[in-house]
């Protein structure tokens, strides 16, 4: 937990990839929602603000856990963090917590800067009941527990930072589209909606869906029903197969490390610097 903390902190104090990851989440959310925000959904009686709040909390928790933290584990493999890891008892555990820690406290950030902006800009009304606040609350908590340890685990396997990016983009972009961030997944052929279902990011997005919308729009859903019970149990599981596998895999790739293959490595970089 302090781990996490002070990750935490150092990413307040890095004004560059503070600023970087502000713009990419709350500015562009900002941006669309002054555009179009107060424009009312065909169908649905619900402003466009209130659907992009839904489907960019969920795309904050889901950009973070499995696009930056990945890339941030690659890099402390290549710095030699997860080499120092074999010398502390329970290290890739710990390693994991923190990182679950500040990647929940830098969503949480984020998810508060975008219902503030969203009140104050696009008149997106804040939930009204202690409940609402509550499935916010646990759903943030639980969907960043089953994606954290399966970005640690995709960290763990990249071959390197400088690849990450390209690696991950096209199958995370394509999972966001069959997910029903962007639009409702009952629009898709129903074997989509089943492999849909599969991965986190749908419970995720219906979990901010059900806060967000009104109990109306639950029809236009799988089921025609929010299935929070089920979402819990499917993040849940996420998050249980994670936290298993994630650290024998930081242990794995830990073992692998050695000082002659750190230093190999930071020799090849300088030389690609200075060239």
């Amino acid at each position: 937990m302090r781990r996490g903390w002070a990750e935490h902190v150092h990413f307040l104090r890095n004004r560059r990839e503070l600023v970087s990851a502000l713009i990419g989440t709350v500015g562009i959310y900002v941006l669309l929602v002054r555009w179009q925000g107060d424009t009312i959904v065909e169908g649905t009686g619900q402003s466009q603000a209130v659907l992009m709040t839904a489907g960019f909390v969920a795309f904050s928790l889901f950009s973070a856990a499995l696009m930056n933290l990945p890339m941030g584990i690659s890099a402390d493999r290549e710095e030699g963090t997860l080499l120092r890891l074999r010398t502390v008892p329970g290290g890739p555990s710990a390693y994991l917590v923190g990182r679950a820690v500040s990647v929940l406290l830098q969503i949480a950030g984020y998810v508060l800067l975008m219902l503030v902006a969203g009140a104050a800009f696009a008149g997106l009304s804040l939930p009204s009941s202690p409940g609402d606040w509550l499935t916010l609350g646990w759903v943030l908590a639980l969907g960043t527990l089953s994606v954290v340890p399966i970005g640690a685990a995709i960290g763990a396997l990249l071959p390197g930072p400088r690849n990450a990016a390209s690696i991950l983009s096209l199958p995370l972009m394509a999972l966001m589209l069959i997910s029903g961030v962007m639009f409702p997944v009952t629009r898709m052929p129903e074997p989509v909606q089943w492999a849909a279902q599969v991965f986190p990011l749908y419970w995720q997005g219906l979990g901010f869906r059900s806060v967000f919308l009104p109990d109306s729009m639950a029809v236009a859903e799988i089921g025609a029903s929010w299935r929070l019970p089920e979402t819990a149990a499917v993040l849940g599981a996420w998050a249980a197969a994670g936290l298993v596998l994630a650290p024998w895999l930081l242990l794995r790739a830990a073992r692998r490390e050695s000082g002659a293959r750190l230093a190999e490595r930071q020799e090849r970089r300088a030389s690609q610097g200075a060239y």
